[in-house]
């Protein structure tokens, strides 16, 4: 699958806007099962249908809210729910540094909208336009137009979930769920270039699996740091001609 903007380079920022919802829009129908699942889910653990749309409109983090149902469902106390999400989320600090040299100029209007929907999907689209060798001024258009379709779509998913979920028993075994999974495996794929970038997703693969059991979702960071250092690793150990054949 390749969710990068298509061999139109849009110039102005309604076009920028669109191509950014079009090349979304394979992820955004992963995520529909997965939102479903959210607002089904949501009642049964103890959270009100108003605090599941507000954790939805104000949080817009899949993992973290699926960590968070299953906290306070146990009772968990909230700085432990807080401090779990925080450490959840932290692979977001490496997504907002790589697309500093791409946004740290613009003003902060820009900047708050850009953080507060960075989403794994969002980036994954988003990046590739980022890094395209054209010189448009618009690109953050295009990153606006693929997240806030994501976010939108979360909110409608959360919504149906909550509305319609009692028609659904059980749905957290029905393993709709690996929808996203798939679809991550399709966000990945495409940047399967070379030696380095191959190294670090087997790296943070592997580490992941034998991490799984780390509290409070600690192996997620353990992974990415073990993917980024592998990476980092090859990447210097490789000859220069070698890199510009592999790029």
């Amino acid at each position: 699958m390749n969710f990068s903007a298509s061999n139109l380079i849009p110039s102005v920022p309604r076009a920028e806007f669109l191509a950014g919802t079009r090349d979304i829009f394979p992820l955004v129908i992963g995520a529909v099962p997965f939102g479903l699942i959210f607002g089904t889910l949501s009642q049964g653990s103890g959270l009100s249908f108003a605090g599941a749309l507000g954790m939805s409109a104000f949080v817009f983090a899949g993992s973290s809210q699926f960590i968070s149902l299953g906290l306070l469902a146990a009772g968990a106390s909230l700085p432990l729910i807080w401090l779990t999400t925080f450490v959840v989320n932290l692979r977001h600090m490496l997504y907002a540094a790589s697309l500093v040299p791409y946004v740290g100029r613009l003003p902060q209007r820009w900047k708050l909208l850009i953080g507060f929907w960075l989403t794994d999907e969002a980036y994954m689209v988003a990046i590739r336009r980022f890094q395209s060798p054209d010189d448009s001024p618009n690109k953050p258009w295009y990153y606006v137009g693929a997240a806030l379709f994501m976010y939108l779509n979360w909110q409608f998913c959360t919504w149906l979930g909550l509305m319609f979920g009692q028609l659904m028993p059980n749905a957290d075994e029905w393993g709709l769920d690996f929808a996203m999974v798939a679809t991550f495996i399709g966000m990945v794929i495409p940047y399967l270039k070379n030696r380095p970038m191959a190294a670090t997703v087997v790296a943070a693969a592997i580490v992941a699996l034998m991490a799984r059991n780390l509290p409070h979702q600690l192996g997620l960071m353990v992974a990415a740091i073990a993917g980024i250092s592998a990476g980092m690793a090859i990447d210097t150990l490789m000859p220069q001609n070698s890199r510009r054949s592999s790029s």
